[in-house]
């Protein structure tokens, strides 16, 4: 059977062009990583937290990043706000769910954001998707936790669930709506001793999902640039500082030739998922 491919670069073009508004009320350890990343792709990050003008500002953006790394009670009243706005203007939301999972507290804020307000992209590791999911899993602050299960189907199941698109990110980082499913094999392990690499891809997803109505692939397409930029940075450095520093670099300087080469999403139909468990 033959499936589509997604076009990485053709979305990456998009944002170069376009420069959306990607609106963040995101973590405090990782905000200014996230702002420079989104600024790296070509697009106009902003990070307006007050409750007096998240909503507004959620009103001229084309995109909404919620990422509960820190959260507060108020905190989290903010986001509900932002997002009601964005909710009325019909902008992609993206949750990053960093460290679902850890506590009971964040556990309930995430399920009142995912209950209150309509979540476009649900994006997290392993563990945090699948407390969200459901399972009696827990996470390592905000590290995913072992998690045996199969996630594919988790995927599948919330995405299902919740009408959104489902990411996991990991090795192999795994994007789901409730009838399609993609593999993005770009990436590398220095990824992993860098904090704050996983908040970035959450704002990456907001700066691809803000140029297309189509999110999966968006998602996908992110997440694979975002991967391929780090394959370049870790073959021009020497830690995970050098790293940092080449990531953003690479981001810059994507090249049509470096993503249409590089880029490894495999998209599966959800028949074709389902013809592969029997």
């Amino acid at each position: 059977m033959n499936t589509p491919k997604i076009d990485a670069y053709a979305f990456l073009k998009k944002v170069r062009e376009q420069k959306p508004i990607v609106h963040h009320l995101t973590n405090w350890v990782t905000i200014y990583d996230c702002a420079n990343i989104v600024k790296a792709f070509g697009a106009s990050p902003v990070m307006a937290h007050a409750p007096e003008e998240a909503a507004q500002m959620s009103s001229i953006a084309s995109s909404l990043v919620l990422n509960i790394g820190t959260l507060t009670a108020d905190f989290v009243e903010a986001m509900k706000l932002a997002a009601k706005s964005a909710n009325r203007k019909g902008i992609p939301i993206i949750l990053d769910a960093c460290g679902a999972g850890a506590t009971e507290f964040r556990d309930r804020k995430s399920f009142e954001l995912l209950d209150q307000v309509k979540i476009a992209v649900i994006k997290g590791n392993v563990s945090e998707i699948c407390r969200l999911a459901g399972k009696n899993v827990a996470t390592k602050g905000v590290d995913a936790g072992l998690v045996e299960e199969d996630l594919e189907k988790i995927a599948t199941a919330l995405a299902k669930e919740r009408k959104a698109i489902v990411v996991i990110t990991g090795k192999s980082d795994i994007v789901a709506d409730a009838n399609n499913l993609c593999r993005v094999n770009n990436g590398v392990e220095m990824l992993t001793h860098v904090v704050g690499t996983g908040c970035m891809a959450a704002s990456v997803i907001g700066t691809f999902c803000a140029v297309s109505k189509d999110l999966l692939g968006a998602s996908a397409a992110g997440l694979s640039c975002f991967g391929i930029a780090a394959e370049l940075a870790a073959k021009q450095s020497r830690g995970p500082a050098s790293f940092k520093e080449k990531l953003f670099d690479c981001v810059f300087n994507l090249s049509r030739q470096s993503v249409e080469k590089k880029q490894k999403i495999e998209f599966f139909p959800r028949l074709v998922v389902e013809w592969e468990r029997t």
